[in-house]
């Protein structure tokens, strides 16, 4: 085990502990294999399950393994027009599993998630049964207020160049607090506590992941 990974598994124990006291439940794991293996296993087979937006879930192979997998798959991006989009939603308001990332994770085990059209985070607020948040270490933030500014800063630049927005922090890099049309930081959610024991699963993961 290198120092780096050492220091990642110490500060996961702690952070493991406060999502604990936050009625969540914390897994750390040194690689992605290991992470979506322990995932599956927990899924049992036949299960609906749907997904939020996320390079994370992309990356670790966990997407791929779903789609091979013996489940029933809720997908928006099959949507044909924006009726049909809507209709897939409200299903997946009612799927048994939801897949995410979260945009940071603090040392103290709040969730920080900034959202466009919000439906990733009302999805991790109510509704599926079981959420499962898949989180490279480089998310790890001090406090909620380091982790905002991450999200504005790091991942909202990356993504609004990946999804081709006309909005500033995709020319600069940086953010500008924009009320832009094509803003996508309208939903600022931080999670402090779940209201339901067992419903919120954090695995957090030694590798850099996503924006």
């Amino acid at each position: 085990m290198s120092h780096k990974t050492e220091a990642f598994a110490a500060m996961a124990k702690t952070i493991i502990e406060n999502l604990k006291k936050r009625n969540m439940e914390g897994y750390y794991f040194e690689n992605s294999s290991e992470c979506i293996k322990a995932i599956l296993d927990s899924i049992p087979s036949g299960s609906v399950i749907s997904w939020g937006g996320s390079e994370t879930i992309k990356e670790t192979g966990l997407m791929e393994a779903v789609h091979n997998g013996s489940y029933e798959l809720i997908d928006r991006t099959t949507a044909k027009n924006p009726e049909e989009a809507r209709q897939i939603y409200a299903r997946t308001v009612l799927a048994d599993y939801y897949l995410m990332s979260s945009n940071a994770v603090t040392i103290d085990g709040e969730l920080i998630n900034i959202d466009g059209n919000g439906n990733r985070v009302a999805c991790l607020i109510q509704g599926p049964s079981h959420v499962i948040i898949v989180v490279g270490m480089n998310k790890i933030v001090t406090d909620v207020e380091n982790g905002v500014a991450r999200v504005r800063n790091m991942a909202s630049p990356a993504n609004a160049i990946r999804l081709k927005k006309k909005i500033p922090c995709a020319a600069t890099g940086h953010c500008h607090d924009c009320l832009a049309p094509d803003c996508f930081c309208n939903q600022i959610v931080i999670t402090r506590r779940s209201g339901h024991e067992g419903r919120i699963k954090v695995y957090l993961v030694a590798e850099n992941l996503g924006y």
